[in-house]
């Protein structure tokens, strides 16, 4: 998601990135958690900042009907092959209360300035006991604060605690370098939920070798 100006610039590279050619192995492992955590289904299922789409075969595949939104017209110009989308932010979803069973937001909390904000939206379109699944890079390990060149040895800085937006990465070739990220700690992401009005059901972490490099939560509305 982010501003329009952050993707749009780099929509057409996002989507060749997020694609199964280059991102497979990965892609396969986004897709297997979300899966795992969302669970079989049917009815809409809320893509909140859906960005090119490229996550809508795990939706579908669990039986349920994806559609995505987004603030990024660039973005959509590529999910709109994928799957239904509408245009908007995601702190203002234009659908009404407790009108969706099931909602996701995935690797898309960073790009966010005020995710918690994001997360009572979810809560507020979710019908009494529909589902929201998180899943995004691990707050823990993966960010400006984690240095990951002497793999698997990951050392954490103190910048762990800066929660502000930050363009430094790891790979400068990557997307946060391009667009930046804002940090949100594990237990800001946890209290956020809960405070969202979301009964926090079962949380999940994922990652080759012993650093998990993906965290994602299963959460049901009250």
């Amino acid at each position: 998601m982010g501003s329009r100006a952050s993707y749009d610039a780099h929509a057409d590279w996002y989507n060749e990135f997020m694609s199964p050619g280059t991102a497979g192995e990965y892609i396969e492992r986004v897709h297997t958690a979300i899966g795992e955590l969302l669970g079989r289904g049917t009815g809409m299922c809320l893509d909140i900042c859906c960005g090119t789409g490229a996550h809508a075969p795990a939706f579908a595949g669990q039986g349920w009907t994806p559609v995505g939104v987004d603030l990024s017209g660039g973005q959509l110009r590529h999910a709109a092959g994928r799957l239904p989308v509408v245009r908007a932010d995601a702190t203002a979803l234009p659908f009404t209360d407790g009108s969706l069973p099931a909602a996701v937001c995935v690797l898309a909390h960073t790009d966010l300035p005020d995710y918690a904000a994001v997360l009572r939206e979810a809560a507020r379109v979710l019908r009494p006991g529909g589902r929201f699944v998180h899943l995004g890079v691990h707050p823990c390990f993966i960010g400006a604060f984690a240095d990951w060149s002497e793999r698997p040895r990951i050392v954490v800085d103190e910048r762990y605690a800066d929660r502000s937006r930050s363009f430094a990465a790891w790979n400068p070739a990557g997307v946060r370098a391009r667009v930046g990220a804002w940090h949100l700690p594990l237990a800001d992401l946890l209290n956020a939920t809960t405070a969202a009005d979301l009964r926090l059901v079962r949380t999940a972490e994922a990652g080759p070798g012993g650093v998990p490099d993906l965290f994602g939560l299963l959460a049901v509305k009250n």
